[in-house]
């Protein structure tokens, strides 16, 4: 009987992603939270929509790979806070567009530049090339993954 194949953690790319991506989120959410009153969904929510602004709320669940639910409950929030504002899509009244509100949109300028500096900052220990080589590595992950997703 062959022995059983062990599943090394430290080396297992999807583990190490995954533990690297909440050390950040959690890092970021502290930060947020004290300024700001906002948790790591609320934020990554005020963030798509100020760059996207006008997406649904399913097209922000899509573009952000966070469960429906939790999307929705963020949105709510945000727009109960008067961070973002929701209205009726002119050719579709079933949906409804999201922008930041102008409360939105204040909050939105003091954390772009925050969260640029953390990026900074951990990018820190990074050459040029290296940074231009992760982003590389990481688009052709996130390709990879949507077409092992397809298959």
């Amino acid at each position: 009987m062959d022995p059983p194949t062990l599943l090394e953690l430290d080396r297992f790319l999807p583990y190490r992603l995954s533990v690297l991506s909440n050390r950040i989120s959690q890092d970021i959410a502290r930060l947020y939270a004290e300024r700001f009153g906002l948790g790591v969904t609320q934020w990554r929510i005020l963030a798509v929509v100020g760059r996207y602004p006008g997406l649904s709320a399913t097209e922000l669940a899509e573009r952000t790979a966070m469960d429906k639910v939790a999307v929705s409950r963020a949105v709510n929030a945000l727009i109960g806070e008067r961070l973002l504002s929701r209205q009726a899509d002119g050719a579709d009244r079933r949906r409804s567009r999201l922008r930041l509100s102008l409360r939105g949109r204040r909050s939105y300028d003091q954390i772009v530049p925050l969260a640029l500096e953390y990026e900074r900052r951990l990018l820190s220990g990074l050459s040029a090339d290296e940074r231009q080589a992760l982003q590389r590595l990481l688009g052709r992950l996130d390709e990879s993954e949507r077409a092992a997703r397809e298959t």
